[in-house]
């Protein structure tokens, strides 16, 4: 996907392509006290963000984004995604705010993390489902 901002243009290109030698070229576009938070990280500095992707990279199996949607006003930008890892497809959104720079100041990953990863775990899933159906209101 590509987008007409520059500064979209070129997370994307980083994201869809991104491999773990990449990772210096994909922390270049972060602020150097830049905050990255999701479901399972509350990060600041590209120090702490490197160690975030190096996990991605050295636990899960061949993890790749692409990106869906992608819209950017002014110093905010928001992008869909569907992160690949193995035979497991996790849908998600980042919320992005560029600093004067055009760094990446903030980036907030929202994702369901009980229906995209917990519900395809063998024992949790059941369980999940479970109070799912048990919680729905029809």
């Amino acid at each position: 996907m590509t987008h007409a901002d520059p500064r979209a243009a070129a997370l994307i290109a980083r994201y869809e392509t991104l491999q773990s030698a990449d990772l210096d070229r994909l922390i270049g576009l972060y602020a150097e006290d830049c905050r990255f938070k999701d479901p399972f990280n509350d990060v600041r500095g590209r120090a702490a963000l490197r160690r975030v992707f190096e996990h991605m990279f050295e636990t899960l199996k061949a993890p790749r984004f692409v990106i869906t949607t992608v819209f950017v006003e002014g110093d905010q930008c928001f992008l869909a995604w569907d992160f690949h890892t193995g035979d497991l497809v996790i849908r998600g959104a980042s919320h992005l705010r560029f600093d004067a720079a055009g760094l990446v100041a903030d980036h907030r990953d929202y994702w369901d993390a009980a229906e995209e990863l917990y519900e395809k775990l063998p024992v949790l899933g059941a369980l999940m489902r479970l109070l799912k159906r048990r919680l729905r209101a029809t």
